[in-house]
């Protein structure tokens, strides 16, 4: 099947439409009592699956246009990064503003002493950096480095599934199947994981090289 513009509209559209659904969900099961006795805890999860469910989206398209040569469909990885973004943002917003009342040296204190909070707290970072660069003017300002630095989101996507599991106070099974889905993405994508993770040693490793050079 050949992917025309047309269906790449359609596609965009229902992706909006889906992420509109579970904002309204999430607005209704607030405002109607349907997270339970514990809202806070309840909100922080569903936004934390939504940011993981559109992440994953976002790492499964590239894989997928290649395999079914439908190039037009990579069209659909920047929204879907970007409301991955919006999601996670929602969920540090529950943690910051409901849990902690927005104290910020409290909050700070948190995402330093607790490991789980500074592994999300990597993985928003990363999204901040991937939304902000996204846009096709800065790609052309960055050149070559836009791609080095948009393969970071292997690295979120390695560490959004390792803070679930570690947030995850009894829930195992969930964020088991997230870690395993996270795997297999990266696995997919080894080769681009591999010359990711060499464009970040090289620099360290040059750096370490001069720095005995000097001492020497």
């Amino acid at each position: 099947m050949r992917v025309t513009q047309r269906h790449v509209i359609i596609l965009k559209t229902l992706l909006h439409l889906i992420q509109a659904y579970f904002l309204v969900q999430l607005v209704t099961l607030t405002l109607g009592g349907g997270f339970g006795a514990d809202p806070v805890e309840g909100l922080t999860k569903y936004t934390g699956i939504a940011a993981l469910n559109s992440l994953v989206v976002s790492l499964v398209i590239g894989p997928a246009t290649r395999f079914y040569r439908m190039g037009l469909m990579i069209r659909l990885r920047r929204p879907a990064g970007i409301y991955s973004f919006v999601w996670a943002s929602l969920h540090l917003a529950v943690y910051a503003f409901l849990d902690l009342g927005l104290n910020v040296s409290l909050l700070i204190s948190e995402i330093v002493e607790r490991p789980y909070l500074t592994v999300g707290f990597v993985v928003w970072l990363v999204l901040l950096a991937l939304t902000v660069t996204s846009t096709q003017a800065i790609q052309r300002k960055l050149g070559r480095r836009w791609q080095t630095l948009h393969n970071w989101v292997y690295l979120a996507a390695a560490l959004a599934p390792i803070h679930f599991y570690w947030s995850s106070k009894s829930e195992l099974i969930e964020p088991g199947i997230y870690l395993v889905i996270s795997a297999a993405l990266l696995l997919l994508r080894r080769r681009n994981v591999k010359m990711w993770i060499q464009s970040v040693l090289s620099p360290l490793q040059r750096l370490i090289y001069h720095t005995r050079a000097k001492a020497e």
